[in-house]
């Protein structure tokens, strides 16, 4: 986790390996280690890969499962699957969209429901055939569920009840089956002890169409291979070894007793990264065993209730969600001591939060990722007493990525200069489906992903500032709002906090908070002001304060800054709009 060899640079490479001791290194590392790595051509670019990989997903499933068939894989709240039970339902449910559908690898099958066990499966046996799952957003309307069918040509679109319900039958493609989830897993029973024809595909082989949240326009459709996601698995492998053999630098000491078996709630969404990683890489790396919550809104309690009920040893979600975990009136009433660890990624968490986490979960790990849906969620991360005491840093490098800072011009930046973040891995996605132009706007011929977002690296470590998009120049000076946005968190009556940029006649812009107060709090506008110039800068305070009852989250917990700048928008051309006045004699 060290910048360059002559520090001038703002370029990290995982350096992990350097502070193992030589025997748990060879063990790990070496020629006949798991986790051996060297350098190979991705798509004709050298990379750092693991040279003892699988090369599909399904191979991948059978190696680390191989062991573990009678533990449970997946759990709904009417049924649960061993891995030998889900097997065969995925051989199944391969065999009947073979037969029946005419899937075949490279065909699109389009998934668009609530998570479930049966979704699971389902994506199981879609990239078992070596097709590719197309994960549609399930919080989409009619005509954005349209376009993404017409990007991305299914052959097969499967979904519940209440999403299919908003998706035009008769708009799409003449003869394209359209069926429900459940109803396929049901027709699958009658094709039991069969195995699907193993496909001929690559680990360079699109597995899955993940869409982008949309904020700067139409929704894209992001291509991640075989090799993206089991690359990401192989890191997440790595990391659980250097923990659990508690080596220097492996971020704190492992448990004393660790778990049998990782047990996890499926919280996010399975059309975003953290949810496909969930069940593409938890259980078939891991041999976990994944938790499903009844559809519906997330609910603290209901998540507590669950985590008493499995013995769940792992907490993965968004900050808001660990807000009102932390604020629940009855928290103290659930048996939560399975607890090991909480982490997140795709949402970064404000030190106060991580703070109060640990206060309240002492000896459980805390940690946090930084990636995104592109780089199949890989790129730094921070965890354990790291986590804790540098609370505001995103972390080194992972294993197999390498972090460049750079300015407007593509030149790399030196170490503690802010510029654009610049991610180089195997598990970099293929492009954007059917979209090459967008491709090559933030993919380079060297396989760097341009991300679009802010920071800097400082002593091996990486800093986010904000998106490109969120930066707010006030009169000559860069403003980041996830800086001021920490400093609000850290107000006891502050339960949420949002920062944009809104005009202004001379300084081109100045920062606005949206504040939702604490129950029952008075908090003044004036007071939330004193507060930030008590640790920020005068020209980061914010010029404005806006309280209000919530902030606008999608269904991935990222929060939507794009409603609160179009709302923002609207009424300032209400105000600056000319009074229509009264005709004379009325």
């Amino acid at each position: 986790m060290t910048e360059s060899k002559d520090g001038s640079s703002a370029h990290l490479r995982w350096a992990g390996a350097e502070v193992i001791a030589a025997e748990t290194r060879h063990a790990l590392l070496g020629p006949d280690g798991p986790f051996e790595l060297t350098t190979e051509p991705v798509l004709g670019c050298p990379h750092t890969v693991f040279a003892r990989r699988p090369k599909t997903l399904r191979e991948t499933l059978n190696r680390h499962s191989a062991d573990y068939r009678d533990l449970v894989f997946l759990a709904s709240p009417d049924r649960t699957w061993t891995f030998r039970d889900a097997l065969s339902q995925i051989d199944a449910l391969g065999v009947l969209l073979a037969e029946r559908y005419q899937v075949k690898a490279g065909d699109r099958v389009a998934i668009v429901a609530a998570n479930s066990a049966e979704y699971a499966l389902l994506m199981w046996a879609t990239v078992t055939l070596g097709a590719i799952v197309t994960s549609l957003n399930g919080w989409w309307a009619g005509p954005e569920l349209q376009a993404g069918i017409e990007l991305t040509g299914p052959v097969l679109i499967a979904g519940d009840e209440r999403r299919l319900a908003r998706f035009d039958h008769h708009s799409g493609p003449a003869q394209l089956p359209v069926r429900l989830i459940d109803a396929l897993v049901a027709e699958s029973e009658s094709y039991r002890g069969q195995v699907p024809a193993p496909p001929d595909i690559t680990e360079d082989s699109p597995a899955v169409i993940l869409f982008t949240s949309g904020t700067t326009g139409r929704p894209k459709g992001a291509t991640l291979s075989h090799r993206n996601i089991i690359n990401f698995g192989m890191v997440q492998m790595l990391s659980g070894a250097l923990s659990a053999a508690a080596v220097p630098g492996a971020g704190d000491t492992a448990p004393a007793q660790p778990p049998a078996q990782t047990i996890s709630i499926l919280t996010s969404p399975m059309f975003h990264i953290s949810g496909l990683v969930g069940v593409f890489i938890t259980g078939a790396f891991a041999h976990a065993k994944l938790v499903f919550a009844r559809p519906g809104a997330w609910d603290p309690a209901a998540y507590l209730a669950l985590t008493t009920e499995h013995s769940v040893t792992a907490w993965s979600g968004v900050p808001t969600q660990f807000w009102r975990i932390l604020r629940h009136p009855e928290l103290a009433s659930y048996d939560v001591s399975s607890l090991v660890s909480v982490g997140s990624g795709g949402a970064t968490f404000p030190p106060q939060l991580v703070r109060d986490l640990h206060a309240r979960f002492p000896k459980v790990r805390l940690g946090s990722g930084y990636g995104m849906s592109e780089s199949t969620g890989l790129g730094t991360i921070t965890g354990g007493d790291l986590f804790i005491s540098v609370p505001d840093s995103a972390g080194p490098a992972q294993p197999t990525v390498e972090v460049q800072i750079r300015d407007e011009f593509g030149a790399v930046l030196g170490a503690g200069d802010v510029g654009q973040i610049h991610l180089r891995t195997p598990s970099i996605f293929l492009g954007y489906w059917e979209d090459p132009s967008a491709t090559a706007a933030v993919l380079d011929e060297e396989r760097w992903y341009a991300t679009g977002d802010y920071g800097c690296i400082s002593n091996g470590l990486l800093y986010l500032q904000s998106r490109r998009r969120d930066l707010i120049l006030r009169g000559g000076e860069n403003i980041y709002p996830v800086e001021i946005e920490n400093r609000l968190l850290e107000h006891a009556q502050i339960d949420d906090a949002a920062v944009i940029g809104v005009d202004h006649p001379e300084l081109g812009s100045e920062p606005k908070a949206f504040i939702v107060r604490s129950p029952g709090a008075q908090l003044s506008s004036a007071e939330v002001r004193d507060w930030c110039a008590l640790a920020l800068a005068r020209y980061k305070v914010p010029a404005e304060v806006e309280f209000v009852p919530a902030l606008p989250y999608n269904a991935a917990g990222k929060l939507l800054k794009q409603e609160l700048e179009r709302l923002e928008h609207k009424r300032r051309l209400n105000s600056a709009a000319p009074r229509r006045q009264p005709s004379a004699g009325r």
